[in-house]
């Protein structure tokens, strides 16, 4: 195991301190590292990220990307289009998410596969980071030889790669409650839970739900397994627009999506569209408890956006915003009579049920009961 702070230290020698990335739970301490000491940018996702990484290439400064293999695939487009198109290169970390014989979520198994292919086809230089330190350190030396040549070079790290670095209470964990408004006046904050509860209530009967990946998922599967709850894996920042897919495609039906700030700001301009088409059927509520809980609790750039605001500048026929389980509630029962595309906010506090499970249902037998359901209501 590499001591993330030692391997930090060691990249900072060689004068890379500007970071730019999306959280990974197998990169978390390079990411608290990176946040205590350097330069981060908390991108809202991965092609962002290596677009802010080259921003500060453009400006002199030596950066490293920093994402998820999954995510990965949000970036092909910056890495195949900018900058290899302007010979711009990246110093990057990816995580091994899905790596044969490794227990992992069902999401990460292709990926898993072939992130090294995917590597390889971009024409991208790489090598898996070693866990001895001499080992990484001369690694590292050759990435950088390679960086300095104008090549892009990644490293595939794999789990338990990096030693613990606890992250500082600074930067936007700080701002964490900066976003309120006269409606959220609560000194305590809903959880997360019990928001889930309070959807859990109404739609049981009434709605098909679609929970945004992470812990929202698995919170709402430990409530209670139902035929009518789709569990998103993977794909941060789509259960919107599947929402909006399923909103159409049933407009006899009524259609929960349940977000998070990660995920929202990753795919934001699927605001545009919902407040474009305008389903009567969709209610859109987002749980915003401003941090990447699921793989650390790295902060999200929520603190500064207004999202009550962008629902209303893209569209949404009805906004509201919550402090807790009974106003929403009183939503979604107003909702049921009147209908219209609405937009429901909450803020919530950190923290995860304790011993949370994982589905035990494969996301294939998801989705065919999902089927199943829509078709005999």
């Amino acid at each position: 195991m590499l001591e993330a702070q030692k391997f930090g230290d060691a990249l900072n020698d060689l004068s890379y301190d500007f970071y730019s990335g999306v959280p990974c739970s197998f990169l978390k301490y390079l990411i608290n590292y990176a946040i205590n000491e350097q330069d981060f940018v908390m991108a809202a996702n991965e092609g962002d990220a290596v677009a802010i990484c080259a921003g500060a290439y453009l400006g002199g400064r030596k950066s490293v990307f920093l994402c998820q293999n999954s995510g990965l695939a949000n970036a092909v487009s910056s890495l195949t289009s900018l900058t290899y198109t302007f010979k711009i290169p990246v110093l990057g970390f990816v995580s091994l998410r899905g790596e044969e014989g490794l227990q992992d979520e069902p999401q990460h198994e292709l990926m898993g596969q072939i992130t090294g292919d995917l590597l390889a086809t971009m024409r991208i230089n790489y090598s898996i980071l070693s866990t001895n330190f001499d080992e990484a350190l001369q690694q590292l030396k050759e990435a950088d030889a390679c960086i300095e040549r104008g090549e892009s070079y990644f490293f595939i790290v794999k789990k338990g790669t990096f030693g613990k670095v606890a992250l500082k209470e600074k930067n936007e964990i700080e701002n964490y409650d900066i976003h309120r408004n006269e409606y959220e006046q609560k000194s305590v904050l809903p959880t997360r839970l019990s928001m889930l509860s309070a959807v859990k209530s109404y739609a049981d009967d009434n709605a098909l739900v679609l929970a945004t990946t992470g812990l929202t998922g698995r919170e709402l599967y430990e409530l209670g397994d139902t035929a009518n709850q789709l569990y998103m894996v993977g794909s941060m920042g789509c259960v919107s627009s599947i929402a909006l897919g399923l909103a159409i495609a049933c407009p006899n039906k009524k259609i929960i999506a349940i977000d998070g700030d990660g995920a929202l700001l990753m795919r934001l301009g699927t605001m545009a569209t919902l407040g474009y088409y305008a389903p009567s059927n969709l209610y859109h509520i987002l749980l915003d408890n401003t941090a990447h809980e699921s793989t650390g609790a790295q902060f999200t750039v929520s603190s500064k956006v207004d999202f009550l605001k962008m629902a209303h500048a893209t569209k949404y026929q009805h906004i509201v915003a919550l402090n807790g389980d009974e106003t929403l509630k009183t939503s979604l029962k107003e909702w049921d009579i009147k209908g219209g595309l609405t937009f429901a906010y909450s803020k919530t506090s950190l923290g995860v049920k304790d011993n949370l499970g994982r589905p035990n249902v494969t996301p294939v037998e998801v989705k065919s009961r999902f089927m199943n359901y829509v078709k005999s209501e």
